[in-house]
């Protein structure tokens, strides 16, 4: 008991050290890779008590569990880093200015529709981290002030996350339902674009109830030599075109082949890595080399794949051990529906790191087989939540993934704007919170509308 009741101690201060990265100055990674250690480790030497159903073969069971544990979330990471490689080469190549020399208007409310829009459909077909930096740098050409810049990016930050959490590779919460078989890439997208699509509407419309006016732009200053181009028009043009229809194929490659999305991103990264080859090999070493895989590898976030592993093996050994399950049951008696459980993580995911939430919640709530459902007999009604595509798992990716616009530190698109741009965290609080959470509620309530009538 003791063992069970220090797991669970130990995995709460770690998750404190992970929330309060800024004022410790010590990397959420870190923390979170000790927490994963320290809790495998007691788990491991406390086995006989956590586990005692197990009795004599415990130790050998729980290095059996945390195998296959870290098989699961092997796929996670993979996927991630495939993923990663790809959108920066994307950016090594200036692809994204395809979208960015478009957009030639100085009226304030055209920009915000303009803005939020590209960024819902961006986030979706990239993931809402990677669109937010896109368009952190878009904005900074476009709008001088400042604070005017600051609103516009929190309009971002709500519609990155709106726009990330119907599609299977748009948010990493998202992304690991889908890898984890809770959801499909057709049902997520059918069930979750209008409530998705109305958390962005809302605060659209709110905002251009009293937006007027136009935007003053930076002034560019002439520069005697011209920064010369790192490629060519084309060059661009086909790394962006085979870049993303890389990432838009990986759902098509998993339905055809039934193998796991990360050999899917395997394969479109190994298309584009012989492409870029080829296309660069009449160039200098000194020119092809920022231009190639092996160059943008080192751009590759390292630190927050490391967390991921870190988090998701802590969280695993909570799985292993039974605290979980007895969370789950204790929100089953005080919240008593699948609604008020998501709305629940939704909001708490504004406060602490989505991904632990819905890692937690995939393994607090077992997927349920048709042939479980079937001879479920009187519980079968709650157990049709769990089920593949089921109403639980639905609202988990929205909630999770448009809930955390509530507060900057919320989401990885609100902490990288927050990063990027110095936004301040009151600031934040006082002109786009409420936007984001009525926005939020707006889309729950469309996605418990539609599936009531459904």
């Amino acid at each position: 008991m003791y063992a069970y009741m220090l797991m669970a101690l130990i995995f709460v201060l770690g998750y404190l050290c992970i929330a309060l990265e800024h004022p410790l100055k010590i990397d959420k990674a870190a923390s979170a890779i000790l927490t994963a250690v320290i809790c495998w480790t007691v788990l491991v030497l406390g086995a006989e008590s956590i586990l005692p159903a197990l009795a004599e073969g415990a130790s050998h069971e729980v290095t059996t569990e945390l195998r296959h544990h870290l098989g699961e979330i092997s796929e996670i990471l993979f996927f991630l880093m495939g993923a990663m490689t790809i959108v920066e080469l994307i950016d090594a190549h200036e692809g994204f200015k395809v979208i960015t020399d478009r957009i030639r208007t100085n009226k304030r409310i055209h920009l915000l529709w303009m803005v939020g829009f590209i960024t819902f459909f961006l986030s979706a077909a990239l993931d809402n981290l990677t669109t937010t930096i896109v368009m952190v740098s878009l904005l900074r050409k476009l709008i001088k002030d400042k604070h005017e810049r600051w609103f516009f990016l929190g309009i971002v930050v709500v519609a990155a996350n709106a726009g990330g959490a119907w599609s299977p590779i748009g948010d990493v919460t998202t992304t690991m339902l889908w890898i984890g078989n809770q959801i499909t890439a057709s049902g997520i997208v059918a069930q979750l674009f209008i409530p998705s699509l109305v958390c962005l509407l809302v605060p659209l419309l709110a905002v251009s109830l009293t937006m007027k006016g136009e935007f003053e732009r930076p002034l560019v200053k002439p520069t005697k030599e011209e920064r010369r181009d790192p490629t060519t028009a084309f060059e661009r043009n086909l790394v962006f075109i085979l870049g993303i229809g890389a990432l838009v194929f990986v759902p098509v490659f998993k339905t055809v082949t039934h193998l796991p999305p990360y050999m899917g991103i395997l394969f479109g990264l190994g298309i584009l890595w012989v492409v870029t080859e080829v296309l660069h090999r009449g160039k200098n070493e000194e020119d092809k080399h920022p231009l190639s895989v092996v160059g943008v590898l080192r751009k590759i976030d390292t630190t927050s794949v490391l967390f991921f592993l870190g988090i998701l093996l802590a969280v695993s050994s909570l799985a292993t051990a039974g605290h979980l399950t007895q969370v789950a049951t204790a929100l089953k008696d005080s919240l008593g529906n699948v609604y008020a459980i998501n709305i629940a993580i939704g909001l708490l995911s504004s406060v602490v790191d989505n991904v632990p939430l819905v890692a937690g919640a995939m393994k607090m709530y077992p997927l349920i087989s048709p042939d479980t459902l079937a001879v479920a007999g009187g519980d079968s009604g709650w157990l049709g939540n769990f089920v593949v595509n089921g109403t639980f798992w639905e609202m988990l990716a929205y909630c999770a993934g448009t809930g955390g616009s509530c507060l900057i530190i919320g989401s990885a698109a609100g902490v990288a704007a927050m990063g990027m741009e110095k936004i301040n965290f009151i600031w934040y609080l006082k002109k786009i919170s409420w936007l984001a959470l009525i926005g939020y509620l707006a889309g729950a309530a469309t996605y418990i509308g539609i599936a009531t009538l459904a």
